[in-house]
């Protein structure tokens, strides 16, 4: 085979990725294009539509800032550690990962709502059931386990000399993990939180079943869409649509950007 040319095989395969590409670009350009332009706009400007935008947006930065306070010490104690029960446990923090969305939310909803725990928080003013607190925990217990496993592995990769050197020279344990561990991990720790935020945006089925599905009240962006598919108002879940590929892209091209060619991406 000269240089410069595909050979059969490759030809083949280069086709198959065309073929992808233009199926994927076709489908999600089809349903943009399917509105008409002026009325689209206005389903993006509706008070609806901005009410989710907001609520999507709050909701998914104090998750993700929860998730990254938890995932960072368990991911880090799962990458140094060495403890009785260490599979079992990496086993179960994983379990939230595996479930279905409708599964988790299904168990949030007898933790938080008949269970002695949830009505404790209740009779203590903490409402977690059909409220947007709920959100926030369908949002924490669904992705937590995707960022420890993102930041485990980040940890694993670094070598422990570093902070023994560290160690040596006086840090202690804490200053050595600060000033040593946290910059040599900075690459997949900002790749994990986008990830992460990118999938509290996009979560559904969780949050459907644990904060439910009241317009104005409950209504993020996934939530806006089903809301309005469900009563046939095509034009405001195309907007609720839109704006999460948008953000979906927008993730993709920040940690093409930041994160270069991480494995985590």
């Amino acid at each position: 085979m000269r240089a410069g040319y595909l050979s059969t095989v490759q030809a083949g395969f280069f086709a198959i990725a065309l073929a992808l590409l233009a199926f994927i670009f076709l489908v999600l350009a089809g349903m943009v294009l399917y509105p008409p332009f002026d009325a689209l706009v206005r389903s993006l400007q509706s008070e609806e539509i901005l009410f989710a935008i907001g609520l999507s947006l709050v909701t998914s930065v104090i998750s993700t800032g929860l998730c990254a306070l938890v995932a960072i010490p368990v991911a880090y104690s799962l990458a140094r550690g060495t403890f009785p029960g260490k599979r079992a446990a990496t086993i179960l923090l994983n379990v939230p990962m595996a479930l279905p969305p409708l599964v988790a939310g299904v168990a949030l909803l007898i933790f938080f709502g008949p269970s002695s725990i949830g009505q404790f928080l209740e009779n203590i003013g903490i409402s977690v059931v059909f409220t947007p607190l709920g959100i926030i925990v369908a949002l924490f217990f669904v992705n937590v386990p995707y960022l420890i496993r993102i930041l485990r592995s980040t940890f694993e990769d670094i070598n422990p000399r570093f902070e023994h050197v560290a160690r040596t020279l006086g840090c202690s344990e804490w200053r050595s993990f600060r000033r040593t561990t946290l910059p040599l991990a900075k690459r997949g720790l900002f790749a994990g939180l986008v990830i992460t935020w990118s999938k509290c945006i996009g979560e559904f089925g969780a949050v459907l079943i644990l904060a439910g599905a009241t317009r104005l009240k409950t209504e993020t962006l996934p939530i806006a869409l089903f809301l309005n598919m469900s009563t046939g108002d095509i034009e405001l879940a195309i907007a609720a649509a839109i704006i999460l590929i948008a953000i979906s892209i927008a993730s993709l091209l920040v940690l093409e950007y930041f994160a270069g060619e991480s494995r985590f991406v």
